[in-house]
């Protein structure tokens, strides 16, 4: 009988312990989650209710103060607003000449870097430093040496005899001037997502190349491009992306409205000139919902694309 109670009391006790144990799991898990509350509360006020507001307003006509429901109207003001096509051309002419430029060369670049025996680190800090670099204060920058008649870079090419652009000034050649800035501030970005998959390709693949007798060019075509498959997609999804929202280095270099003569006007800028400067709300949240769209419909179709690659 003393047995059974003490055994009776030694089952208590471990139900205690267990019982101590899980409340304060508990308690660990609650303070965790308070801890989240702050973020959550910043994902709603700043990204949620922005993206169900600007929604409401593309029906209705808004000045900031004043609205009055139109329905479909302003999303029929933005589809046949000539600046606006004006704007997706800009958009997608500046976004391709970039992505073709940028991952050929920058992947051409990782392969380089990649074959280096000596000073890999320095040549990654060297070339990723552009990337970590403010866009808006590399594109002063470029305005500055771009300047047609102060700029570094034609008074180079006039040294050497060549004809000097006036670049911004010019709308035949300020798309240019974007391009090059784009491809410089993310070649970096590039060239490092290139690298960290050039050395996740396994050496006795290369090895197996070189008793089969392949030289270093038909490796490079027959097993590093292959084997690269997945990151070029990455990189043409994410490329498109950004390009499709780009907005900050063409705002300092031409305005909200893209001069000289709105030739570098983007999506983005026809959104903040006709919100911020004109103060039609409804008409710039629809213009929202329509590059969603667009950008939507893009990445859509990479991943297709990038699947029938693999």
């Amino acid at each position: 009988m003393a047995k059974h109670n003490v055994d009776i009391s030694a089952n208590g006790e471990a139900t205690v312990k267990v019982k101590a144990v899980n409340s304060k799991k508990r308690t660990s898990q609650l303070t965790w989650y308070v801890f989240l509350i702050p973020s959550f509360l910043g994902i709603l006020l700043f990204m949620v209710y922005p993206i169900f507001e600007s929604l409401r307003l593309s029906f209705y006509q808004s000045n900031g103060t004043i609205e009055t429901f139109i329905g479909l109207k302003n999303f029929q003001t933005v589809l046949t607003s000539g600046p606006f096509w004006n704007s997706v051309w800009n958009t997608f002419y500046i976004g391709i000449f970039q992505i073709i430029i940028t991952i050929p060369l920058g992947f051409i670049f990782a392969s380089l870097i990649n074959s280096t025996a000596r000073g890999k680190n320095f040549f990654k800090v060297i070339y990723f430093l552009p990337n970590v670099t403010s866009i808006v204060a590399a594109a002063m920058i470029f305005a500055f040496v771009l300047h047609p008649e102060m700029g570094i870079v034609n008074y180079v090419l006039e040294s050497v005899g060549l004809p000097a652009p006036k670049w911004l000034s010019d709308p035949s050649t300020s798309k240019w001037a974007v391009i090059l800035l784009a491809v410089w501030h993310w070649i970096g970005f590039v060239i490092i997502i290139c690298l960290a998959n050039l050395q996740a390709i396994s050496p006795e693949m290369y090895e197996a190349a070189k008793i089969d007798g392949a030289s270093g060019i038909q490796q490079w075509f027959f097993i590093t491009i292959p084997n690269m498959a997945g990151t070029f997609a990455f990189l043409l999804i994410t490329g498109w992306i950004g390009a499709l929202q780009r907005f900050n280095e063409v705002y300092v270099l031409g305005g909200p409205n893209g001069s000289p003569a709105r030739s570098i006007q983007t999506m983005g800028a026809f959104i903040y000139e006709r919100g911020f400067t004109g103060f039609e709300f409804g008409v710039a949240s629809a213009a929202t919902y329509i590059m969603f769209m667009i950008i939507l419909v893009f990445t859509f179709l990479n991943l297709k694309i990038s699947k029938m690659k693999l």
